[in-house]
């Protein structure tokens, strides 16, 4: 039988691809675990995931609320973050993470506005809550931390809706991860000690924020996740970009020559010309601009600090009788103040922003407004979730430093940002008085 079907085989294809087609056609079932194997570990992780998620994460939200006399410097919150990113780095080994279903768990920074009234807030794991009780009180002693109902959980979970609708984006890198944002040690060359004096990165945020009219929200949120070097190879990559920067890239670099390869070159060409002669002599890095050294050195100090896998995100959202679409600016406006042309920026990520473009085929343009309606869905519940953009994929993930995510989220005294809106303490704590014992 097995002869018979490989004559047919081979008079029907040849001598060379009969038996090959003969064998593909008994031991095809062979090859299937190479093809099956990366959607199945890709669903196997999804389920293992969700199930921890269900049964063992169990996220609280905390509300941190400032005195109005807070004079600390942004620099606090960036001991903070420091703090923060040894106290919940956690990666899991190989059974927790493909038979337990545990991940390297996030924090999320959230800065909301409910009809004006701003308010500060850190999502985490709740076994975490000691680590961020003591974070933040080590450099605020007189902060006020509570846990808090979501926030997100108070509003119907069907928006938009008939009564309210939406405004959406996230945000991702225009440079890679090496580049970093403008942060707050570079709004002021010259550090000022008087408090009135500093500029404040969020004041203009907060300003706008408090504007918002009852009935309208304003929500942005910050995910972070801790990361190292070996899972996620940026100080690697950053290295690489300082070498190319500083024309130390072999591809650029100018090479040494062999002395009997220069003296048969001079014997058929001649003398090299004196510009020649300069670029040899004085190596890469002497010839480098004033303004690529400073970009060699903003690119070293980002990789000198603690990193996060961060995502941002920001919603506009309000009853549609008083919704005012132009609002949703307001996070364009804050976030475009930390770009820089020779650095970096954050931009919004076109394939999750609130806008569907119409194409060049007509009749696929009619589904604009069912396509528009599903992505808003989708960034809303994203935002609910606390989940990247492409969950559960990944991607659009972009590293941070402690310093730029300071710079992003910190709380701002009452002399650098005299807003009304924000949710303060209006007295110190006190000790207890000590009794007398006698």
């Amino acid at each position: 039988m097995l002869s018979e079907a490989l004559e047919f085989y081979k008079t029907v294809s040849g001598p060379i691809l009969g038996p090959l087609l003969l064998f593909l056609r008994n031991w095809w079932w062979v090859f299937l675990p190479l093809f099956l194997y990366k959607p199945f570990s890709y669903l196997w992780l999804w389920w293992r995931n969700e199930d921890f998620l269900a049964k063992k994460y169990r996220p609280v939200l905390f509300e941190i609320k400032i005195p109005k006399e807070n004079v600390k410097p942004i620099r606090a919150m960036e001991n903070v973050m420091n703090s923060l990113h040894g106290s919940i780095y956690h990666p899991p080994d190989w059974w927790e993470k493909w038979i337990d279903g545990q991940f390297q768990t996030s924090y999320s920074f959230e800065i909301a506005s409910f009809g004006g009234e701003i308010r500060f807030f850190v999502r985490c794991e709740k076994s975490y809550r000691n680590a961020v009780e003591s974070s933040i009180y080590s450099q605020y002693p007189d902060a006020e931390i509570e846990i808090v109902d979501d926030y997100t959980k108070m509003i119907p979970q069907d928006i938009p809706n008939q009564d309210w609708d939406l405004w959406a984006t996230d945000y991702t890198h225009l440079k890679p991860n090496p580049y970093p944002i403008l942060t707050y040690r570079k709004f002021e060359k010259e550090p000022e000690t008087v408090e009135e004096r500093k500029v404040e990165p969020m004041a203009a945020l907060f300003e706008a924020l408090s504007k918002i009219k009852p009935g309208e929200q304003f929500w942005i949120q910050i995910t972070a996740k801790p990361v190292t070097n070996a899972q996620v190879p940026w100080v690697d990559e950053s290295e690489a970009e300082r070498d190319k920067l500083a024309r130390r890239d072999p591809a650029t670099q100018i090479k040494t020559k062999p002395m009997a390869l220069e003296a048969a070159e001079i014997l058929l060409k001649g003398m090299p010309e004196e510009k020649e002669k300069k670029e040899t002599l004085i190596p890469p890095e002497m010839r480098l601009t004033p303004g690529e050294r400073t970009t060699i050195e903003a690119v070293e100090e980002k990789a000198g600090k603690f990193g996060f896998l961060t995502n941002i995100r920001f919603i506009y959202l309000g009853k549609r009788d008083v919704f005012f679409k132009p609002n949703f600016r307001l996070g364009f406006t804050y976030f475009s103040s930390f770009m820089t042309q020779d650095l970096n920026a954050l931009i919004p990520f076109g394939q999750t922003i609130t806008k569907i473009k119409k194409g060049k085929f007509v009749p696929i343009n009619y589904l604009i407004p069912r396509r528009l309606y599903l992505r808003q869905r989708k960034l809303f519940r994203n935002y609910v979730s606390r989940v990247n953009a492409f969950y559960p994929l990944s991607g659009e993930n972009f590293i941070l430093n402690t310093e730029e995510l300071a710079t992003l989220f910190h709380f701002p005294s009452w002399r650098a940002a005299p807003v009304p809106g924000i949710t303060r303490v209006e007295a110190k704590k006190k000790a207890p008085p000590t009794l007398p014992t006698e």
